[in-house]
């Protein structure tokens, strides 16, 4: 297995890593998982349930996630969908009040880097 195979990679309880959706292609490497994959320097590691706050806050900051894209096979992104968002993105909203919940069995263990699994904890949903 390689490194960028979800397979070998592991979540932040220290399971294998769940996809994040099975019906967006979401991740670094648009295959449902948030895979830690080398060139990725967004870091799309950490799987969370889009809230209508968070897409605002990120369309506010530059990156509209809602409105679809077809030339780029990109869909748009609507509350509830589960998403891999770039880690430094999520602890912004974090401050901002407005952080999505995280998928912690979907969310790469490398987020742990950056965030406590406390914080994650505090922010989980069941799904």
């Amino acid at each position: 297995m390689s490194q960028s195979d979800p397979d070998a990679q592991r979540n932040v309880l220290g399971e294998a890593l769940e996809p994040c959706s099975k019906t967006l292609s979401t991740g670094y490497q648009r295959d449902g998982h948030c895979t830690a994959v080398p060139g990725d320097r967004g870091s799309h590691h950490l799987c969370a349930k889009m809230t209508q706050d968070f897409l605002e806050f990120s369309r506010a900051q530059g990156n509209d996630l809602v409105t679809p894209r077809p030339q780029l096979d990109f869909p748009g992104v609507n509350p509830k969908d589960h998403w891999c968002l770039c880690v430094g993105r999520w602890l912004e909203a974090l401050e901002a009040g407005v952080a999505p919940p995280v998928v912690l069995k979907a969310t790469n263990e490398t987020v742990l880097e950056e965030i406590e699994l406390e914080t994650l904890q505090a922010h989980a949903v069941e799904e």
